[in-house]
């Protein structure tokens, strides 16, 4: 419940056709089997306490009072559960009969939803027994008077954000779902009670409504679906119950097993995503009746998954095919950059780095497309301090493998001399003596692209950029930065992708290059290793990237992220680790927005990027918000 995380269920009871005493029986099991996991919603199929292929059955009174007694015998029953319901029944309303969802809580039927769109084609001939109600009102049930039709939502007292609408099968199969309109007035969790029959390939198209539907309103939708028991005259149906969240399916149910489903939605979530998207239209319709419903706040026992690579695809087919868009939409950046300012040149420091190696791979590919000779990419090194022999050789060899220019500059008397020049001591390895060096490094690459009639390709990449690290005005700086909305764990996937594509010499080079340290060869080598390892001194990538994408794309508090990363990093790190290192990210985020205010441009690739033109515009002196 805290942080925005409550748990819903999905249910299919085994009823038996006309025994509402049964499905009675059978609906209250799953209803506390839900409430024992932690459940607080669930949603069970269209009619259920009846079944929905009672035929002409729904035209016997007996068979209607007896779903009326149904309904509030469940009440009765799962009074004491802190769970709300919503259960199909038929309700006699004048002198019409509606297919309606009654929504329970706390022993009290709250109002009865009806189904909007009534199907009478192929095998459904619901306009039969059924009508539709086109406005709310009010129908007397066991001596009470109580809430009936297409436009009610559930609103939990103590916690705004969660509001329910409900819709009944057809209704989310038409064009404008009446879900449709219950989330642009505020529901936030669609419950769909469902009767859908199995025939081949439906069970993918409905699969694809409800993620389409999840995601085009930017809610969480509960989809429940009749199962076993129904009548299998004309039709079977399988029990396809489905928990999704703007877009993503979070849990499903095998095909012909009844049961529960469970998953963890963040209500939280979708309204931060609501409140981002500009586009997304609050509506104010004056017929729809919130009816308030209350609810323990409390920690909720999280079964969610929190993918601790979010900026990387899990599964390896997909993981191939991204490598291969970002790949190229980096190279078409720059290819077009390069076609609009007639450059046939480009100049990029190499280090041996996987930053580096990332950007000169980009370049060929840009070459490539634009039909230009791959000399014309300056590939230079430059050596200094802290350089070790194997990244060195690593930068070299990588340059002659892809037939690009190499150019050697040895750093180390120019850094020194004007380390002398402002009265720094060399011995003393401080911020200057870091920064003397990337910013000697900088002006080598502006004029050696001066030279060539070209442009300084940028190497920087996301994750950099988001933690300061960085030298202003030094590796900060380049006329095009192809890699600034790549984060570091997926530039580490993307040399990889092009190592297993590639062959010989280059791929050996990029397993070695994936192999070493991330460092920025600052500080002198011990014994001839790498002594700065970037990853010791400002914390895992990992952990940052993670960090990032749950500040930048959701708006999450630092609470909320820390939780999180707990569950995420579970066996990884420990508590205490991940929350110092989520210290210093958001230190660092806020203290060196200066140097994102200033950025070259570059292409986007992603949904989570830092440019000052686009996704992140912030005050450079803005307090940590937390």
């Amino acid at each position: 419940m805290r942080d925005g995380f409550i748990k819903c269920a999905a249910a299919t009871p085994r009823i038996k056709v006309g025994d509402t005493r049964h499905n009675a029986e059978e609906i209250i099991r799953l209803v506390k089997e839900a409430a024992e996991r932690g459940a607080k919603i669930i949603t069970l199929p269209e009619l259920c306490v009846t079944a929905y292929t009672c035929g002409d059955l729904f035209l016997q009174d007996r068979l209607i009072k007896n779903a009326a007694d149904a309904v509030f015998e469940i009440a009765r029953r799962t009074g004491d559960l802190d769970i709300l319901i919503a259960v199909g029944a038929p309700v006699p309303l004048g002198g019409s009969l509606y297919n309606c969802a009654a929504v329970i809580k706390s022993g009290e039927v709250l109002g009865f939803v009806t189904k909007t769109h009534i199907p009478n084609y192929s095998e459904f001939y619901e306009a039969r027994h059924f009508a539709a109600l086109d406005k709310n009102t009010t129908v007397t049930l066991h001596g009470r008077e109580y809430p009936i039709g297409p436009k009610l939502l559930f609103e939990a007292e103590r916690m705004p954000e969660l509001v329910l609408g409900v819709e009944i099968c057809e209704d989310l199969w038409v064009p404008d779902p009446p879900s449709s309109g219950h989330t642009a007035n505020g529901a936030s969790v669609v419950l769909n009670l469902s009767a859908s029959d199995e025939v081949i390939g439906k069970a993918e198209y409905r699969r694809t409504l409800v993620t389409s539907q999840s995601a085009r309103t930017v809610c969480a939708y509960v989809y429940a679906d009749a199962g076993d028991g129904e009548s299998t005259t004309d039709m079977v149906f399988s029990g396809h119950n489905m928990i999704c969240e703007n877009g993503t399916i979070l849990a499903q149910s095998a095909l012909f097993k009844n049961g529960v489903i469970c998953a963890d939605i963040d209500v939280n979530r979708l309204a931060l995503e609501r409140r981002r998207i500009s586009t997304y239209k609050n509506g104010f319709d004056s017929e729809y009746k919130k009816i308030k419903f209350d609810i323990k706040i409390e920690d909720t026992r999280i079964e969610r998954a929190f993918d601790p690579r979010p900026f990387v695809p899990n599964d390896r087919d997909k993981l191939r095919e991204r490598c291969e868009l970002i790949f190229t939409m980096q190279a078409e950046g720059l290819r077009k950059r390069l076609e609009h300012i007639g450059a046939k040149s480009v100049t990029i420091g190499i280090s041996g780095g996987l930053d580096s190696t990332l950007a000169l791979l980009v370049s060929c590919r840009a070459f490539e497309m634009l039909g230009l000779d791959i000399k014309g990419i300056k590939a230079v090194t430059m050596p200094c301090f802290g350089t070790t022999d194997r990244t060195l050789s690593n930068a070299k060899r990588l340059v002659k493998s892809v037939g690009a220019e190499l150019i050697e500059i040895p750093i180390s008397e120019a850094v020194t001399v004007h380390l002398r020049d402002i009265g720094a001591d060399i011995n003393d390895h401080n911020t200057t003596y870091e920064n003397a060096q990337a910013r000697e490094r900088t002006q080598v690459l502006m004029d050696c692209a001066g030279e060539s009639g070209g442009i300084v390709v940028g190497t920087g990449d996301l994750s950099e950029l988001a933690l300061g690290w960085a030298t202003y005005n030094g590796d900060h700086m380049s006329m095009y930065g192809v890699n600034c909305s790549v984060p570091k764990t997926l530039v580490r996937y993307l040399v990889g992708y092009v190592a297993e594509i590639s062959g010989g010499e280059l791929k050996k080079t990029l397993l070695d290059i994936l192999d070493t340290p991330v460092s920025p060869e600052l500080l002198p080598p011990k014994d001839g290793v790498i002594s700065q390892v970037t990853e010791d001194l400002v914390g895992p990538y990992e952990l940052h990237d993670f960090f990032l994408y749950n500040f930048l794309r959701f708006g999450f508090e630092k609470s909320k992220i820390y939780r999180m990363a707990k569950l995420a990093f579970r066996g990884e790190y420990d508590e205490k680790t991940i929350a110092g290192w989520l210290d210093t990210f958001y230190d660092r985020f806020y203290k060196n927005q200066f140097k994102r205010s200033c950025v070259p441009d570059g292409p986007k690739v992603g949904s989570v990027t830092l440019s000052p033109r686009g996704d992140w515009r912030m005050p450079s002196d803005s307090a940590v918000i937390v």
